[in-house]
């Protein structure tokens, strides 16, 4: 990587981090220290020496509630083996109220099985004589189950000891749950545990894009009873459409953080090549269309071209609402060009204007610039510190006064609050000066996803210059306050379970492109200009959505080049450490407790990077 490119890194590292930890990743590059990087698999070893359980404590707990759990299973062709194994998990478990329900829908009788579960009481097996399917022959297990709640488990994976424990822990700290999902490893021949996947708490637009629920799923009685079974419609992804269905219908979910299912790997196995099977991502199509229709929502699904089994959804856009595009600027009238000319150039979607925020510049062909541009009508420049409007005549005053303070000090919150203020458009962008657009129909998905009104705020792609990703979504509690996922991955190298290429949840998004609707900005006061007028102030307004009860989303099929901060320049003064630090702490103040716990994030990973690492220090 060249000097260049290194230096703009070094600055990110001190905007984001401090001065402190950026002279510490100095000194260790100069003297040639560096940190051992660990594979993941050292990684999740550590992990699991560090997470052990109390085995005979658990046996020994007397909840209060102690449901039934049926566990069923679909048996066709079983290995022997791994049948034994998936027995063994069973008669391991620290809670013992449970039942197995088996299903074999192979050509004939496997003895040695029945040889296996005779004069087990807790075991139910029936021979089918046919094979129906995966989702036919889970539906004969479940009709066997007499539990009141039911665990799904495929005939060659196991389950933890303290799966069924964690299980009804969980509901006997809430009985009102009726949908439990789990993380999970994999397990290969040698009885090596690896790749875990460490998933975040419920997910809704995650999952439309990517059944990353898969294993250990529990869920109610009842409400199998209320949405049906498995559809056999859907085999390869019968799974999906089940999860969609339940989820839909589902009183309350909770995901339980812990390692309860081990996924074997072996040669006939999903696990081994999950995409050898394209009928099941075309079943999985078929299963998010289906489920888009149920909940009213008119969309494309299209099969994604990056990671097998993820999807991209393009929704119908309702009317034809209209976009204010604002873009705070202080001279860089270079910078200014680029991104404009690719808004213009590029830009399929017609309804929009842009915004620019002019806020003390001071070159004369910074001017002359606006003259220019101002002759284009999607064009308007907005002067700040002087609340008017610069046209061809001149300027005249804005319709809407500027009630904040301006002073000619940088403050980003209040440029974004003068513009919102100032528009009357349905839906509003906020947009660094310092971008390159690369996505033509960049508008017409942004609109699809903010029109629906549990959305709070849209982010996309950002990359740096080199094509390396510099945003992919903001992660809660790195370092203790927040930061970019995934920064300095590679362009075309997947991240943890191709994240990066996947529309997901998250719990905040970079103001440097930032999309929602209008009326959000008033409904949380907008952005909070006095406590964070540099820093934070995006991850706050973020924040405020969430806590409202609105999910914020990350889509990498909107992408730009960041040229970052190039505008308001770094955190290079006493005086701008100074702030950065006292917003440091307002952030910490006023979000301590999500920083403990980013609901799209997993306790289990670690807040000591931004890679999605397994956590392995205290």
């Amino acid at each position: 990587m060249d000097i260049k490119s290194n230096f703009k890194k070094t600055k990110y590292y001190l905007k984001r981090y401090g001065i402190l930890n950026t002279i510490k990743k100095i000194l260790k590059r100069i003297l040639r220290i560096r940190e051992n990087k660990k594979s993941n698999q050292e990684q999740y070893e550590i992990w699991r020496n560090k997470n052990k359980y109390d085995l005979e404590k658990q046996k020994n707990t007397e909840f209060s509630y102690s449901p039934k759990i049926s566990i069923v299973v679909p048996m066709y062709k079983t290995n022997m083996k791994f049948f034994e194994e998936l027995i063994n998990s069973l008669k391991n478990q620290t809670y013992s109220k449970w039942e197995l329900c088996l299903a074999d829908g192979s050509p004939e009788k496997n003895k040695e099985f029945e040889k296996i579960i005779e004069n087990n009481n807790k075991i139910k097996y029936k021979f089918l004589g046919k094979n129906e399917g995966i989702s036919e022959n889970t539906n004969e297990a479940i009709k066997m189950a007499t539990g009141e709640y039911i665990g799904f488990l495929d005939h060659d994976d196991t389950l933890s000891e303290n799966a069924l424990y964690e299980i009804v822990n969980c509901l006997n700290k809430d009985k009102s749950v009726d949908f439990i999902y789990t993380d999970e490893d994999k397990l290969d021949q040698n009885y090596m545990y690896f790749d875990p996947y460490f998933k975040p708490d419920f997910s809704p637009e995650t999952l439309e894009c990517n059944n990353y629920i898969t294993h250990f799923v529990v869920v109610k009685k009842d409400l199998i009873d209320k949405i049906g079974m498995l559809d056999s419609k859907y085999n390869g992804a019968q799974d999906f459409d089940f999860v969609l269905r339940a989820t839909e219908k589902s009183k309350k979910i909770v995901h339980i953080p812990k390692v309860l299912y081990h996924w074997r790997v072996h040669r006939e196995s999903t696990a081994f090549l999950p995409d050898t099977k394209p009928y099941a991502f075309e079943a999985g199509k078929r299963a998010v269309e289906a489920h888009l229709n149920r909940i009213g929502k008119k969309a494309n699904v299209e099969e994604s071209q990056d990671v097998p089994g993820a999807y991209k959804i393009n929704y119908e856009i309702v009317g034809n609402p209209n976009i204010t595009i604002i873009i705070p600027n202080k001279d860089n009238i270079k910078l200014l060009k680029r991104c404009i000319n690719s808004i213009l150039k590029l830009t399929t979607y017609k309804n929009y204007e842009i915004f620019i925020i002019e806020n003390n510049s001071i070159k004369n062909t910074t001017f002359k610039y606006y003259k220019k541009i101002a002759k284009n009508t999607k064009i308007k420049i907005l002067n700040y510190n002087k609340n008017t409007i610069m046209d061809l005549n001149g300027e005249r005053k804005l319709e809407l006064d500027n009630n904040e303070n301006s002073k000619l000090e940088f403050n980003y919150s209040s440029l974004i609050n003068f513009g919102v203020k100032n528009s009357k458009s349905d839906f509003i962008l906020q947009l660094n000066n310092d971008t390159l657009l690369l996505t033509p129909n960049w508008l017409e998905i942004f609109i699809g996803y903010a029109q629906n009104k549990e959305i709070g705020a849209v982010g996309a792609r950002l990359y740096y210059p080199d094509k390396t990703i510099q945003h992919a979504g903001i992660i809660l509690g790195i370092n203790g306050i927040a930061g970019n996922a995934l920064v300095n991955l590679p362009y075309g190298k997947h991240a943890y379970f191709g994240i990066e290429a996947i529309t997901r949840n998250v719990s905040a998004v970079t103001g440097a492109c930032l999309f929602c609707r209008r009326n959000l900005y008033e409904e949380v006061g907008f952005m909070d200009n006095k406590k964070f007028k540099v820093a934070f102030n995006d991850v706050d307004f973020c924040l405020k959505l969430l806590e409202r009860g609105y999910r914020n989303i990350y889509n990498p099929y909107i992408e730009l080049i960041h040229y970052e901060s190039k505008t308001r320049g770094y955190e290079d003064s006493p005086e701008k450490i100074k702030r950065f630090e006292k917003e440091t702490e307002n952030f910490r103040k006023r979000w301590s407790k999500l920083l403990q716990n980013d609901p799209y994030y997993n306790p289990n990973l670690s807040r000591k990077t931004v890679n999605y690492d397994i956590k392995t220090e205290e």
